[in-house]
């Protein structure tokens, strides 16, 4: 098995282990109070900021990034960066079906500031920044960026991560369960 395959198995154990861990006892009461912290009202700019690049990790928006790569030459990318988005989005939402995590407005509906519409899927993982870093990390390998230019599209998958939990649909652990599965499904389509 390759070094990359070994490292996605790792971190899709790491993935697991943080939606079990977080899913009660006192690790689910430092989320909620970690939540609660980030969810707190920021204003209006900070609201239009989060709001704006929280669906940049739809499946939707993988789509039309891999559409632009695919238009302007880079059809391998667009492919195999769509591939690994839907294969995030495929793993999170069977992850999802096994935890049934409920999301943060149910969880404690008093205590949290809801900005978007509610999601039908339940809360852990994060499905949008696991198919954001699936797309950038798998796209940004096979167009040969530099590791700036791949850091700064990482760095907007954990914004995407970021905006999920102050828009208030999901706790900071579903985003690193997230996170972490959107990486290991990365390495494992190198």
């Amino acid at each position: 098995m390759g070094r990359r395959l070994l490292r996605a198995a790792g971190l899709l154990g790491m993935a697991i282990a943080t939606g079990i861990a977080s899913s009660s006892g006192s690790l689910a009461e430092l989320d909620l109070r970690a939540f609660r912290a980030a969810n707190r009202d920021r204003g209006r700019p900070a609201d239009r900021v989060f709001g704006g690049i929280t669906e940049l990790g739809s499946i939707w928006a993988s789509v039309g990034a891999a559409s632009v790569l695919a238009a302007t030459g880079r059809r391998r990318a667009a492919a195999r960066g769509l591939a690994a988005a839907s294969a995030a989005w495929l793993a999170g939402q069977g992850l999802k079906k096994a935890f049934l995590r409920p999301r943060p407005y149910q969880a404690d509906p008093e205590g949290v500031r809801r900005r978007i519409d509610p999601p039908r899927a339940t809360s852990w993982p994060s499905s949008h920044p696991a198919v954001a870093l699936a797309f950038v990390t798998t796209a940004g390998r096979e167009l040969a960026l530099s590791r700036g230019a791949r850091s700064l599209l990482s760095a907007l998958a954990c914004g995407v991560g970021a905006s999920r939990v102050y828009v208030g649909v999901h706790f900071p652990s579903d985003v690193a369960g997230g996170l972490l599965l959107g990486r290991a499904v990365a390495d494992a389509f190198s």
